[in-house]
């Protein structure tokens, strides 16, 4: 069992930061895969971000790319998403997840993963 909490969320303006951070409970969490989803009111959810646990190789959703980051702190059982230049089009539920065994080609997929997170509302004003 994984229990994921998120936190940073807020209300930022157009081109700002936040930094959201996962923390898991669980003594085997460095065993799992974690992605970063959101969803907007409306949409489906959306794949933000992963690391793969086969390389520690990370990769994002076309719409970050190059403006979001992955971290990872194991020490703390917490992984962070920095998140820079931020567009009124990022807004949304911001969720952090959790899954054993996942293929690279699966990361994206939020059916891979079989833990989440209670979500952390991200509000980009124009």
């Amino acid at each position: 069992q994984v229990q994921l909490v998120e936190s940073g969320g807020g209300l930022v303006q157009a081109g700002g930061s936040l930094r959201l951070s996962c923390a898991a409970s669980g003594r085997t969490f460095s065993r799992y895969s974690i992605g970063w989803f959101r969803q907007a009111p409306g949409k489906d959810r959306e794949f933000v971000a992963s690391i793969a646990k086969s390389d520690g190789s990370s990769f994002y959703g076309d719409a970050v790319r190059g403006r979001f980051t992955f971290s990872t702190d194991n020490a703390k059982n917490t992984v962070y998403l920095q998140m820079n230049r931020l567009r009124p089009e990022d807004t949304g539920v911001y969720y952090c997840a959790a899954g054993l065994f996942i293929g690279w080609g699966a990361l994206s997929r939020p059916t891979s993963y079989n833990y989440w997170g209670q979500g952390t509302q991200v509000t980009v004003s124009s």
